[in-house]
């Protein structure tokens, strides 16, 4: 019987992003940490912004993490599951990302976080690296 992971925390974010290979931390508006591969980034801690509001208080998400995806396939699926954390704003039409508050990761199990992560990375790193860490990682 397999035991499931257990709920996901903001530490995951950092550990999982920082356990990819070749990432740099890059530091944005309010010292808040952009991780990249080769200069792109693929996870950032967002700063408020007026596109992302609670729509009963109209405040601004203060919590709201950039996750970058492979295509709109699929960030389609991870925002159009009622289930799930994820969402987008307008202001992200076009991009391939999706946006995730750090109070609700605990609707994610940590190795669903992993995967989406490792996603990203694998969505922005050189086509050389994502080879090679899928080859180590025996996913191709």
């Amino acid at each position: 019987m397999a035991v499931r992971s257990r709920k996901a925390v903001v530490a995951d974010v950092h550990e999982v992003a920082l356990g990819m290979p070749h990432v740099t931390v890059e530091r944005a508006g309010g010292g808040n940490p952009v991780y990249q591969v080769g200069g792109k980034s693929f996870v950032f801690f967002r700063t408020p912004r007026p596109d992302a509001v609670d729509p009963q208080t109209g405040e601004r998400y203060d919590d709201v993490i950039v996750i970058w995806v492979a295509s709109e396939d699929d960030k389609l699926a991870l925002v159009s599951d009622d289930k799930s954390p994820f969402f987008t704003t307008p202001h992200f039409d076009g991009h391939l990302s999706v946006l995730v508050r750090a109070s609700r990761l605990g609707e994610l199990n940590r190795q669903e976080l992993t995967e989406v992560i490792q996603d990203a990375w694998l969505s922005r790193a050189s086509k050389r690296r994502a080879t090679t860490w899928l080859e180590q990682h025996h996913l191709t």
